[in-house]
Formats: C-alpha cells, sequence, structure tokens
C-alpha cells in the first residue's frame, strides 16, 4: 500500500474547504496586517522607527508581516444580520417560466451579485400582468426591502397620486425596477449588479408584452438605455428598448425633495397619457 503523505493530505483538505466557501459567500480576501511591534526601518539608517521605537525592539523578523486572523462566529457577523444559504439558486428553466408569478418563483432566492446577501425581500414587481405602461425605477429602497413591493413609501405614495392625475391606477400599469434587491445605504446601482438582474426585467417584459415604458428618474433611464445622458437631456426624447417605447421622468423621490421639478414632471406625465392614448 503507497503511503500517504499526511501534509498532501490536509492541504487538499483546507483547498477543498476554501472552495466551498467561495461557493457560498463569493470571494473574501483577507489583506496582510502589519505587526505594530515591528516598525518600518528607515532608509537613513536611523535607529527610531516610524512608532518613535528603537531598531533594536524591531529588528525580530525585520520588516516582517504577519497575517490578520479573522474570526467570523456566523454568517451573520458576516453578512450584517443577513444569511446566505447554498441552497439559495435560481431555477435552471427560469426563462421557459411563461407567467409572473412562475418567473417570480424561479429567480426569488437568486445570489448572482452580493445584493442577494443583505436583502431582506426580493423585490420581484407588482401590477397588472397584461398591462400596457410599465413603470421602472432603479431598486428598492429600505419600506419595499421590508415589504417586498416597489414603491410603497412616501415616494409610491406620490406615485399612486400621479397616476391618479391622468385616471391610472396601480392595478393598471405595472411596476418594478432595474435591481430586485435594495443597495446598502439606497446606493446608486453597480453595473455588475445591473447586468445580473437585466435577464430577469427582460423575461418580466417578454411575459407583460407592454407598449410603454416610464422610467423613474435619471438612474433608471440610463441604465436601461445604456447611456450616461443626463436626465434633462433624457426626458427631451422618446426611445425603444427591446421594441418597447420608453420615455424618462422624475423618480418620485427627487419630486418630494424638490417641489419645483413636479411642474416639468407633469408635463412628462402628460406625454406619457398622450401616448398611451393613441395605442
Amino acid at each position: 500500500m503507497e503511503n500517504e503523505n499526511p501534509i498532501e493530505n490536509t492541504l487538499k483538505d483546507v483547498e477543498l474547504f476554501l472552495k466551498q466557501q467561495v461557493e457560498i459567500f463569493g470571494e473574501q480576501f483577507f489583506l496582510p496586517e502589519r505587526n505594530e511591534s515591528q516598525s518600518t526601518p528607515s532608509t537613513s539608517g536611523s535607529a527610531t522607527g516610524a512608532r518613535g521605537e528603537s531598531a533594536g525592539q524591531a529588528s525580530n523578523g525585520g520588516d516582517q508581516l504577519k497575517t490578520k486572523t479573522i474570526r467570523i462566529k456566523d454568517d451573520r457577523e458576516l453578512f450584517q444580520g443577513a444569511v446566505v444559504r447554498p441552497e439559495w439558486k435560481i431555477d435552471p428553466h427560469w426563462s421557459e417560466s411563461d407567467s409572473l408569478e412562475k418567473l417570480d418563483s424561479a429567480i426569488s432566492k437568486c445570489v448572482r451579485c452580493g445584493l442577494g446577501a443583505t436583502r431582506k425581500n426580493f423585490v420581484f414587481g407588482v401590477g397588472n400582468p397584461n398591462a400596457k405602461l410599465v413603470l421602472i425605477g432603479e431598486a428598492p429602497g429600505a419600506d419595499e426591502d421590508d415589504q417586498g413591493e416597489p414603491f410603497v413609501g412616501r415616494a409610491g405614495q406620490l406615485l399612486n397620486k400621479i397616476l391618479a392625475a391622468v385616471e391610472l391606477r396601480r392595478e393598471d400599469v405595472y411596476i418594478c425596477n432595474i435591481l430586485k434587491c435594495r443597495p446598502p445605504n439606497n446606493r446608486d446601482p453597480l453595473p455588475e449588479e445591473a447586468e445580473a438582474c437585466e435577464p430577469y426585467l427582460k423575461k418580466q417584459l417578454e411575459i407583460i408584452k407592454p407598449k410603454i415604458i416610464l422610467c423613474l428618474g435619471r438612474i433608471a433611464g440610463q441604465t436601461l438605455l445604456k447611456t450616461n445622458a443626463t436626465l434633462t437631456e433624457l426626458r427631451k426624447s422618446t426611445y425603444e428598448y427591446e421594441g418597447i417605447k420608453v420615455l424618462v421622468t422624475f423618480h418620485p423621490a427627487a419630486l418630494l425633495r424638490n417641489p419645483n421639478w413636479k411642474r416639468p414632471a407633469w408635463e412628462d406625465v402628460q406625454k406619457m397619457r398622450k401616448m398611451y392614448d393613441e395605442l
């Protein structure tokens, strides 16, 4: 029987463990940390280090680095209360879904990007599955993350009033976001996050078959149309996405911050309503 090398076996076990952790948690980097008992030697040969320690005190091991050991009690400590479970994977046949309910069920456990680890709820979308008009925001906020539904906070209440002003209800349209999960601190979506979510949005639109998309806010418009144009520029034209007409207006949250934008937003919504009536 061939003699086994215990060191090689141990290394193989460590390698397997690390691969499993990467699959579950993604890439994690453990950066080296300088030993505070050591100092950086001076180029002039001075006996005093950067911390005022003598060269003799810091001479053990020279300017070596020690590895910082990070101990994690459990998954919640790493992800601030959220736990990523290995079984959280999308249905490989999600693209074959023929209804919004089936699509939601197939992708609601998605962890394709890091937001899957920090969300409370997957915010799929809500409204009429046969809507002619789809409203798209940039990403869920805190209220949406809590309730699992888009535009339910103060901005959502204002959106309901805007729709009512042009004789539409939430039940008449479909409302969703570029991202299905809330970015930490409501930061802008990262390009890789939008890229991970875009196939889901395309499938939603394929099922709904709307005639018009109204992008709510600059970020939604820029991300959907893949442009760096300003909101002022975006509001001037009508665009197309996957064969669907696209308009861009202010995000309701922006209108809450600056009421002076309500008038131009109203002009945008009237333009949208006219296009809606001409369908």
